[in-house]
């Protein structure tokens, strides 16, 4: 059987409290949001907010 398949017949079975649960642990647990998290600290990423609020100031944004 595939394991994704699995996964997603036993996250199709919790309930709305273990379902809160997953949610959380995702949230605490998600590579991606931790290398996020790091390149912010180092500043890695300023030059781009800048950026993006520059752009944003000047009026060459809309809402998506």
């Amino acid at each position: 059987m595939n394991t994704v398949l699995e996964i997603e017949r036993a996250i199709s079975a919790l309930s709305s409290n273990e379902l809160d649960e997953l949610y959380t642990w995702m949230d605490q647990n998600s590579p991606i949001d931790a290398q996020l998290k790091t390149d912010l600290d180092a500043g890695r990423i300023d030059d781009r907010i800048a950026r993006a609020l520059a752009d944003h100031k000047a009026g060459n944004t809309h809402s998506l």
